[in-house]
């Protein structure tokens, strides 16, 4: 991709595609499917909410029934987190929702933990801890359970322990939580169907602007290769500094948004048509992202069309949100 940033009012940072997947035995397992083709897809991106809508056409003369998988974000459990999760409901922390040709679909939630690279869903099951990592109810329970049932999860780098020295050590959750949803879906003979997802994302962030502190450049290097950030952002973000000295004294804070493209490449062939919109929210705020050919279509929002896109990167934005520093 294109470097591409954006400045406010000119032009100038996980989630996932839609897939084809199978269950087996060892759990999710994405699929290559080569008779469905996706036609189009459009993809809205903001601080608020995520929404795409896909096109999706089978190629054959056969009606085609097809497990389709769209994989959610991985929640890892932090002790120090920087992640906004927008619902503690442990069924939906997503608040995810979508339709199959305008009517709602009832997905089924797929959940596995991994900590230190193996899948231990199993063992929190057995022991009554909810699987999602980041709600006060699993670090609860965790706490509420035996010693030996602690020492146990400690030993499979399921928990670490944040009692920092204290007589009465104190566990939080370590694992990965990764969670997908699944459902059959009739792709009619030689039609063309509409497929649409919703849900609001999880955020990181930070409370200050970190590109600007002095750490030898690795941070300002990291942002450059992430999220194409380049001079004319870095210099309006510079100009608002109330103290050019203090890196604090930036009126903006950081959001980070990734989506993951890649996973569409799982269809028959490229996407035909694809349009991907960024909005920043407020015209004050500024945005940097990679891309190529991306055009400013209002206020907040950019658009990028691509024909015959095969996704081979997934969408990291950065949103810079600016705020009242009285």
């Amino acid at each position: 991709m294109v470097a591409f940033a954006v400045l406010a009012g000119m032009a100038g940072g996980a989630f996932g595609n839609d897939t084809a997947a199978t269950l087996g035995a060892g759990g999710l397992a994405f699929a290559q499917n080569d008779n469905i083709a996706m036609v189009s897809e459009e993809l809205y991106l903001s601080l608020d909410e995520v929404r795409v809508t896909y096109e999706f056409e089978n190629l054959t003369d056969e009606d085609q029934e097809v497990l389709v998988a769209f994989p959610m974000p991985d929640i890892t459990g932090e002790y120090e987190g920087i992640v906004g999760y927008p619902s503690d409901n442990p069924e939906n922390i997503f608040e995810f929702s979508t339709t199959f040709e305008g009517e709602p679909v009832a997905a089924e939630l797929h959940q596995s933990v991994f900590a230190l690279g193996v899948d231990r869903t199993k063992d929190l099951v057995k022991l009554g801890v909810p699987l999602a990592p980041h709600v006060i109810a699993t670090e609860e329970a965790i706490n509420a359970l035996p010693d030996a049932d602690k020492a146990y999860l400690a030993g499979l780098g399921l928990v670490s322990d944040m009692g920092f020295g204290e007589d009465e050590p104190h566990y939080f959750p370590a694992w990965t939580l990764k969670s997908a949803y699944t459902w059959t879906a009739v792709f009619p003979a030689g039609e063309t169907v509409t497929v649409e997802h919703r849900y609001t994302p999880g955020l990181g962030g930070t409370v200050a602007v970190s590109f600007l502190y002095d750490d030898g450049g690795q941070t300002l290097a990291d942002y450059e290769r992430r999220y194409c950030l380049d001079p004319p952002v870095i210099n309006a973000v510079r100009r608002n500094m109330v103290s050019p000295e203090d890196p604090w004294s930036a009126p903006y804070t950081e959001a980070w948004l990734e989506y993951v493209l890649s996973t569409g490449r799982n269809w028959a062939g490229p996407i035909g048509t694809f349009r991907m919109i960024v909005d920043k929210g407020r015209p004050e705020n500024l945005v940097s992202f990679c891309g190529e050919g991306i055009e400013k279509t209002g206020p907040t929002t950019f658009e990028v069309v691509y024909k015959d896109f095969y996704p081979w990167d997934d969408i990291e934005v950065l949103f810079l949100v600016r705020h009242d520093m009285n």
